[in-house]
């Protein structure tokens, strides 16, 4: 399983990677979580303008056989959903890349250092 270094983890297996400006911030499911639901067939977000808390469900990745709820990573503000999601399937195919779910705008960025690094999540996937 692919596990970027230059990203923060969720224990619910979400990504985030804090982009150039230092307020945004781009939130998918590592490759692990889209290798254990399999086929992903469907996503749905809440919409842009939405605030959400650290943890609050955010959304929902439904594949052949379940439906997995999306948990934020830190509280901020969603400001845009990716456009790419109308195939569901980039999900599984580029999870790190055009696969990512939502853009925020961060609230507050010292939360992100209570999230997991690329070792401690290869710890608790023990990949």
């Amino acid at each position: 399983m692919l596990i970027p270094e230059d990203l923060r983890y969720t224990r619910d297996h979400e990504w985030i990677k804090l982009l150039e400006d230092g307020s945004t911030a781009l939130v998918g499911i590592t490759d692990f979580a889209q290798h254990e639901l399999g086929d992903i067939v469907f996503v749905e977000l809440k919409s842009a303008g939405t605030k959400v808390k650290d943890h609050e469900v955010f959304g929902t990745v439904e594949a052949v056989k379940t439906v997995a709820d999306l948990f934020a990573p830190v509280a901020g503000e969603i400001i845009e959903i990716n456009p790419l999601l109308d195939n569901a399937e980039i999900v599984n195919q580029d999870p790190y890349g055009n696969g990512w779910l939502v853009k925020m705008r961060v609230e507050n960025h010292a939360s992100l250092a209570s999230l997991l690094d690329a070792a401690a999540y290869h710890q608790l996937t023990g990949e």
